[in-house]
């Protein structure tokens, strides 16, 4: 019973002594505001400065817009100074030492961010003031803001950015208002990570700044944001896509002539990069300092626009036609013997071992020796049945045999062509057709086959010249495949090293 009168009488002390707290904070507040102005600067002595206290904590970095250079973060601005007009002796008021009242019932100096870039005129939030028995007056306030920031993007996607908050009095100057720093660097123990940007330090310095206009001192803090770019996002979605699509280019060259699509898979490669070019420059400043990821696309660009050009220029060497003129000497040294074994290029049927002058399914000379020994087997041929038709007629003349015979082809190949022995015993049977034959008749079946012979020695020839160009530019698609397969991969360590 004892126990439970004393939790009442203790409880009903402490409601007691809150309800005369609250009885002294409101008479303390009618006796501080009864003469007091908000108007005028709070100093006992007008020649005096008035020792301003600035604080930054940084909440969070809402956005960065490089295109128009504004970072945009959500700061807590603390700011502290003493009111010569705002004191009272706490025991006269019950030991009262803080009230909290409203921010514009007191004096509060007018800091300002100096490079703000929004159009947003409005000051800091009006939230209350935390106002002690000595003076000292403690106003947090919140504030999102807007500031100019010149950006770099030299590097990037591998950017650092440095982003200064300055601020400082816009009417006051250094004689009576005069700007202090709370901390050495902004406060990031409240700091909420960005999935863009890696906060790395917000350093503080104090500036007293003459201007052009005044010749009093104009104090400021400059507050300077050391921002690293998170570049893993941009690795994934423009880095490695030009990479993987720089690599299709040097590919253009070991895809066949024949198939037709060497040309459009160079222009299809060159239209990709450019919409990925085009959203790089969307989100970057209209600045001198180009890129690194641009300066990749576009020496990207150039690599695969040389590509598409050469690859034109080979396609016309492969199809060469019978009007071209043969290979030139140097060109079958250096391409056809030298250049084929260097880049492993050989035809079907081509052994890697021997040269192609020996494997090459064209032989030139040995149909063109056997064209012409045929000929003259025809024309051996039709002398000794010109001699034997003037002897039979010298012996048979009584009677106009038939002397003169023509074997037809059939014989002819089967019994290898009619020698000088075997021409003495030559008769015409009744059995075989023989063909009383002149010598014009000769002539014109001589004609016939000589023609059809530089026909087929015109083909071989034109067959072996298109071989060789073919040959010719295989080898120099191998050639500048490796070369820029080469290119691309310096490319890409460059920018590798560039990034660390």
């Amino acid at each position: 019973m004892k126990t439970f009168c004393f939790i009442l009488y203790f409880t009903s002390f402490l409601k007691g002594g809150r309800s005369a707290q609250g009885r002294y904070a409101l008479k303390l507040l009618n006796d501080l505001m009864e003469d007091y102005s908000s108007a005028l600067r709070p100093v006992e002595d007008t020649d005096k400065a008035l020792n301003v206290t600035l604080q930054i904590t940084l909440s969070q970095i809402k956005d960065m817009d490089e295109r128009n250079q504004v970072l945009t973060a959500y700061l807590w601005i603390r700011q502290i100074w003493h009111d010569a007009y705002l004191k009272w002796n706490k025991d006269d008021y019950d030991g009262l030492e803080v009230i909290r009242i409203p921010s514009n019932l007191v004096w509060r100096p007018d800091i300002v961010l100096y490079n703000k870039a929004d159009d947003d005129s409005s000051g800091p939030a009006d939230t209350n003031v935390v106002l002690r028995y000595n003076g000292e007056i403690t106003w947090d306030s919140p504030a999102i803001t807007k500031s100019s920031c010149v950006v770099d993007v030299s590097y990037f996607p591998f950017d650092y950015q440095h982003c200064n908050l300055t601020f400082g009095s816009w009417t006051y100057n250094g004689n009576q208002v005069d700007v202090a720093m709370g901390m050495d660097s902004g406060d990031l123990s409240d700091y909420v990570e960005n999935v863009e940007w890696e906060c790395q330090g917000m350093p503080a310095v104090k500036n007293v700044i003459m201007y052009g206009c005044c010749s009093d001192p104009y104090p400021d803090i400059t507050y300077t944001l050391h921002l690293k770019r998170r570049y893993s996002f941009y690795i994934y979605n423009l880095l490695l896509p030009c990479l993987m699509i720089s690599f299709l280019a040097p590919l253009g060259f070991y895809l066949p002539a024949d198939s037709g699509e060497k040309v459009s898979l160079g222009v299809t490669v060159l239209l990709a990069l450019t919409v990925f070019q085009l959203m790089v420059a969307e989100s970057m400043p209209p600045s001198d300092s180009v890129p690194l990821i641009g300066k990749y696309y576009i020496a990207t660009m150039t690599m695969i626009t040389a590509s598409t050009a050469l690859t034109i220029f080979i396609m016309n060497i492969h199809f060469c036609g019978a009007e071209a003129k043969p290979v030139p000497y140097w060109a079958k040294v250096l391409i056809i013997d030298y250049m084929s074994k260097i880049f492993f290029v050989y035809e079907v049927g081509e052994s890697c071992g021997k040269p192609q002058s020996e494997s090459s399914p064209f032989h030139l000379d040995e149909p063109l020796v056997n064209g012409e020994l045929e000929i003259q087997r025809h024309r051996g041929n039709r002398r000794y049945h010109h001699q034997s038709n003037s002897e039979m007629k010298g012996r048979h003349s009584s009677r106009a045999p038939k002397t003169c015979h023509y074997n037809g082809r059939e014989e002819y190949q089967q019994n290898g062509g009619v020698s000088a022995g075997a021409s003495e015993k030559l008769h015409c049977p009744e059995k075989i057709i023989s063909y009383t034959c002149t010598c014009t008749h000769h002539d014109r079946i001589m004609r016939n086959i000589e023609y059809i012979t530089s026909c087929f020695r015109e083909q071989r020839a034109n067959c072996i010249k298109g071989a060789e160009w073919k040959k010719v530019a295989k080898v120099m698609d191998r050639f500048f495949m490796w070369i820029f397969f080469i290119m691309v991969f310096l490319m890409s360590i460059l920018i590798i090293s560039k990034a660390n």
